[in-house]
């Protein structure tokens, strides 16, 4: 007797050789082929957006110029003074987890933000450019940033170790929460789709109408996945210019 279908939910995350055998001497990975695929998305929406200058702009030009803005309201509203030279960083950062993780719900792509690798190096790269910055700008004086401004002094031995602990977590609670978000979502899509095709296999026609319950929640779940998609870039864009903030201001 067959096997029926059976759901491998977490085999969507296996990372394979990119271009055949070619990548795979190099280790070039299908992830890496999303990360260009998404960086050339990225950069043809802008380019072509911002060719033209229309006076009232097309839809093209009119969501590049409502990304530009967005971002560049983020960075200004968060960051404070001085956001201009980081929007060049935010706004790489923001676009290429957002179109990482829109990517990986189309058929036959892969989300790349899925991997803890990715958000980690992500998270670290931000992590040890706030440190740059703030030991730039401040010198020394930018480990003050770990008591407390006003905090009696005879707290320190308590409030020092608790910011210091507080301050390394920030490059765990940023990849964690990408990865974790990605691949929740990413999950629950295909042990739903697993579940339509259960029923019709073991159901015959029964099982097929019984399929459309499960194939509603996929439905649904499309559209909560675009949310997510977009909520943790933004999530991550808005934490990075928090902890910008922190490093340019101390507070």
């Amino acid at each position: 007797m067959a096997a029926g279908p059976t759901i491998d939910a977490l085999g969507q995350f296996r990372l394979a050789a990119g271009f055949g055998a070619a990548g795979a001497k190099v280790d070039f990975t299908n992830a890496n082929v999303m990360m260009l695929v998404s960086a050339v998305l990225i950069v043809v929406l802008f380019a072509l957006g911002a060719r033209r200058r229309a006076l009232v702009p097309g839809r093209l030009q009119a969501s590049a110029e409502m990304g530009y803005e967005f971002v560049v309201n983020l960075c200004s509203d968060t960051i404070g003074e001085g956001w201009e030279a980081f929007f060049p960083f935010v706004f790489t950062l923001f676009f290429f987890i957002l179109f990482g993780n829109l990517i990986g719900l189309f058929p036959l792509f892969f989300a790349f933000t899925s991997h803890i690798a990715v958000t980690a190096a992500l998270a670290v790269l931000v992590f040890v450019l706030t440190i740059i910055v703030g030991l730039a700008k401040h010198g020394l004086h930018f480990f003050t940033y770990f008591m407390p401004a006003g905090a009696p002094k005879l707290l320190a031995p308590v409030l020092v170790p608790i910011e210091i602990l507080t301050f390394f977590s920030r490059p765990v609670s940023l990849s964690i929460r990408l990865f974790a978000n990605i691949v929740a979502g990413h999950v629950l899509w295909e042990v739903f789709a697993g579940f339509m095709l259960m029923f019709a296999a073991a159901l015959g026609a029964v099982g097929i109408v019984a399929a459309v319950l499960p194939l509603a929640v996929n439905v649904v779940l499309v559209g909560f996945e675009i949310l997510v998609a977009v909520l943790q870039a933004y999530v991550f864009a808005i934490l990075t210019c928090l902890y910008l903030h922190d490093a340019v201001h101390l507070h």
